[in-house]
């Protein structure tokens, strides 16, 4: 991906905020030097509107909602849902154990085409999972927009379950201070 001098100073400002050099465990037992972290792009409301605003033209024009993944997605989802006018859900892992006992919170969106939405995508596993859900929910899903998108296969696998993947950014697109093998 060739990046805009706006965009450029974006993957700046992402990489010096939220790309940390330390060791982090991925759910899969991998170990990395240095990983990306959502949280501290959500905490910083001026980088995350900025980061919302450069993932706008990432959504189709026919889309009609969105989802964002816990937890990573759900910032990220909020501030989409904003500067596009779409409405939002957010989505567990598993439904919750109490209360509503729901997998799937927020709008009505059954039989809308709807964009799932998270940070950093790597294998592609948990995006095709939550497809998967919001589908067996009559949900159409399509396509999905990450900021962070990691060459670890997830693109292949989610076009092989017809989901289009909309990275805002690559691993090469960050600045290489700050970086290493970001999660």
């Amino acid at each position: 991906m060739t990046t805009s001098p706006t965009l450029a100073g974006l993957a700046a400002r992402l990489a010096e905020t939220a790309c940390v050099n330390a060791p982090f465990k991925l759910a899969d037992g991998t170990q990395l030097s240095a990983y990306f972290d959502e949280y501290r792009l959500a905490a910083d409301p001026e980088l995350l509107r900025d980061t919302a605003s450069a993932m706008t033209p990432l959504i189709p024009d026919d889309a009609q909602a969105l989802a964002g993944i816990e937890l990573g997605g759900v910032p990220l989802v909020v501030a989409l849902s904003a500067a596009t006018g779409l409405p939002a859900v957010f989505l567990r892992r598993r439904p919750k154990g109490y209360g509503s006992r729901r997998q799937i919170e927020g709008a009505d969106i059954t039989g809308r085409r709807t964009v799932l939405v998270d940070d950093v995508v790597r294998s592609g596993g948990q995006l095709l999972t939550m497809a998967r859900t919001l589908r067996m929910a009559g949900v159409p899903v399509t396509d999905a927009a990450c900021v962070l998108e990691r060459p670890l296969g997830g693109r292949m696998l989610l076009a092989e379950h017809r989901v289009a993947l909309h990275s805002l950014l690559t691993e090469a697109d960050l600045p290489a201070q700050g970086t290493g093998d970001a999660a």
